[in-house]
């Protein structure tokens, strides 16, 4: 942040934040509404790039707002991005680690200098709150700072391994990871700048070019991510940004052979089919995948009713349930389920539905018409199998009418054996069931193919046992802040396990950087 404070933005101080944040960011709001509806190229080696085919990209708040128009690229535009990354990578790759970390510590730095700008348009074509927007982009400078601060820590990843013992000779050995080469970054709708600029950031200060594919959704504010690493001054070609449809462009670019690794953040099966598709190459290549979660919370009857009514709400409905890590699911046991449950639909009803730039709203749309149905479809199917508590109706009066406005939902008595149980929604819709004891609960919490995130309140004697058995790669207990969500870089990693993620290392923390090195030992022997 610019301002002289000693507040530091993260998703855990997000809830009180100065004044000035306020009105800085209605000033930004202001100016970036003059520019509606402007063209924005790709950028490859450098050079502005315009196709013939364009997207006209328009609000979730208000789908007659004409936001921007980017660019459809084709065939021609993947070689030609993948080309350039590719020349780039020999003058990158050996450029002294100091001078990479150099010139993205000055990347974070203007990224926190235009703070207001991109969490502005980061608002309007997300639908995602001030405060979620401003957090967001404040992460993804924090993600390039620590990534650097890894390479730091670890003196570029060079270390010196034992002699071998030999006689007459000096026998030196050198472990150093090196980079792989060009690396693609698709990231998707609900972060388009930290799941861009984080992955890329740490892709980049390992010593790889890149090629940046947002989803199709949200390319606006990726793109004025793209405009601060030119203004950093990273080299031509270093870094390409590219816009078009996934299954042309980012089909294109999956399957291109000069690719030498990917990180992918969606869903489940999209991450499947690429990590299938793309192992069909003359070698084994890298891919850090991030798929989602079915993100459960368990509340012991020990548990404090405020901070677990407080913490469930806001995960599960922040940014409209729209997270990998939102809460979709709680198992209460049954000696609190209706004091949590009563005290949830309170919480819930206060929430302020509405456009997400003004300042008392606390949920915006959801992202697209797609995601408005399939909102209609699941509470169709719920109302049926169980008893909606709150919310379970799309919002159209007034304001609201032109955009994709869904109520926050919390729905009980729905049967454990129903599907909905385990599949991932996206949408501001909560199930809650009682259960008998916390093994039944930790049971259920488990039983489905993510670990992502998972939250716990209970007594301080139970949280080991929770730490011990949920299968989740962030887990929470008694935070009022936030049951499954709420990660920072160098704080709370963010990764999941089973069908959640690849890789096993969770972004922003110790291990991430090192996902985009590979090791080379040299051994070098002279006679004495």
């Amino acid at each position: 942040m610019t301002e002289a404070t000693s507040f530091k933005l993260t998703y855990s101080t997000m809830f009180n934040p100065p004044e000035e944040l306020h009105t800085h960011f209605a000033e930004a709001l202001e100016k970036v509404k003059t520019r509606l509806g402007r063209e924005y190229p790709m950028l490859i080696n450098g050079q502005e790039r315009f196709s013939a085919d364009k997207h006209y990209a328009h609000s979730p708040i208000n789908t007659d707002m004409h936001l921007a128009t980017f660019q459809k690229g084709t065939a021609q535009d993947t070689a030609d991005a993948v080309a350039a990354a590719k020349a780039a990578f020999p003058a990158w790759s050996r450029m002294n680690w100091e001078e990479r970390v150099f010139l993205l510590r000055k990347l974070a730095d203007i990224i926190d200098e235009r703070i207001y700008e991109i969490s502005a348009a980061m608002a309007l074509e997300v639908g995602k709150n001030r405060m979620e927007s401003l957090g967001e982009v404040a992460e993804t400078a924090d993600l390039i700072r620590y990534a650097c601060a890894q390479m730091e820590a670890n003196g570029g990843f060079i270390r010196q391994m034992n002699n071998d013992p030999l006689s007459g000779f000096l026998s030196t050995n050198q472990s150093v990871l090196r980079p792989y080469g060009v690396w693609l970054v698709i990231s998707p709708f609900n972060f388009p700048t930290s799941l861009t600029g984080g992955p890329a950031g740490a892709a980049l200060v390992a010593g790889n070019t890149v090629v940046m594919k947002p989803a199709s959704d949200t390319g606006w504010s990726p793109f004025l991510l793209a405009d601060c690493m030119r203004q950093a001054g990273i080299p031509d070609g270093v870094f390409n940004f590219v816009t078009g449809p996934g299954s042309t462009l980012g089909e294109a670019l999956i399957n291109h052979p000069d690719v030498a690794g990917i990180t992918f953040t969606g869903s489940y099966d999209v991450g499947m089919n690429i990590y299938c598709n793309f192992g069909h190459s003359r070698y084994i290549r890298p891919t850090i995948l991030e798929l989602g979660g079915k993100n459960p919370v368990l509340v012991s009857r020990h548990a404090d009713v405020e901070d677990a009514a407080l913490g469930c709400v806001r995960s599960a409905f922040g940014l409209q349930g729209q997270k990998c890590s939102a809460c979709s699911r709680i198992y209460i046991e049954e000696p609190l389920y209706e004091a949590v449950t009563q005290r949830m639909v309170e919480l819930t009803q206060k929430l302020s539905v509405g456009d997400p730039t003004e300042r008392q709203t606390y949920m915006g749309p959801v992202i697209n018409k797609k995601s408005y149905s399939d909102y209609q479809r699941f509470m169709e199917d719920l109302s049926a199998a169980g008893k909606v508590l709150v919310g379970g109706k799309t919002l159209t009066e007034g304001a609201l009418s032109k955009g994709y406005f869904c109520a926050p939902t919390i729905v009980a008595d729905v049967p454990l054996s129903h599907p909905l149980w385990k599949q991932e929604m996206f949408v501001p819709i909560v199930m809650v069931s009682p259960v008998k004891d916390l093994q039944e609960g930790i049971a259920l919490a488990n039983d489905v193919q993510y670990g992502l995130t998972a939250g716990f309140y209970g007594s301080p004697s139970e949280v080991d046992w929770f730490f011990d058995h949920i299968q989740a790669g962030v887990v929470y207990t008694n935070r009022p802040q936030g049951g499954t969500t709420g990660a920072w870089p160098g704080f709370q990693p963010f990764g999941g396990w089973k069908g959640s993620g690849s890789s096993g290392k969770n972004s922003g923390g110790l291990y991430y950087v090192q996902l985009y090195l590979h090791e080379q030992i040299r051994n070098n022997v002279r006679r004495l």
